[in-house]
């Protein structure tokens, strides 16, 4: 006679406190955003912001035109 083996059963888990984690983890990522975006003075925003529209002019600027005869 084969040996019995006992299936285990899963862990048992409350849907209410499982949807509450995500939610509260939802919101914990989004505040951290929060932080990062409305925690930095205006002065540093502002030249963060200069900085990259002066990047991307640069990176404009050396863009290649297509020409009459070019694909």
């Amino acid at each position: 006679m084969p040996a019995l083996r006992h299936a285990r059963m899963a862990d048992i888990i409350n849907l209410r406190r499982a949807r509450k984690a995500k939610a509260k983890d939802e919101k914990g990522k989004a505040a951290e955003a929060n932080r990062v975006k409305h925690g930095t003075p205006k002065h540093l925003r502002n030249l963060t912001e200069a900085r990259k529209d002066k990047a991307d002019q640069a990176l404009s600027g050396h863009k290649l035109e297509k020409g009459d005869g070019q694909k």
